[in-house]
């Protein structure tokens, strides 16, 4: 679903010196749209194109910020997206079960 926010809350307070906001986001969209493009998706063997998997915005900020990843930095962007989706933790959010 483009442009659906998965924001369910966001509380902002001070602590000291620092101004800490603390968002909340709902999975669940990402994990329906996966298993919807698992069902519906030709990823046949011969096709160029490939929907390798469903992952929120807010989730590979999450993601990048872990990593010490700026968005600016492309590649290293594409290898900490492939190391997450090729995990076993995240793949429920795999809708191509092939390598890459």
């Amino acid at each position: 679903m483009a442009n659906t926010s998965t924001k369910i809350k966001e509380k902002i307070y001070v602590d000291g010196d620092q101004i800490i906001v603390k968002k909340t986001h709902d999975a669940t969209v990402a994990l329906k749209d996966a298993e919807y493009a698992r069902q519906r998706t030709e990823n046949s063997f011969a096709s160029d194109y490939k929907h390798v998997g469903n992952v929120d915005m807010a989730m590979l900020n999450i993601w990048l910020k872990e990593a010490g990843v700026a968005w600016t930095d492309t590649q290293a962007v594409k290898d900490v997206l492939k190391r997450k989706l090729m995990s076993n933790e995240f793949k429920s959010l795999r809708v191509w079960e092939g390598s890459y």
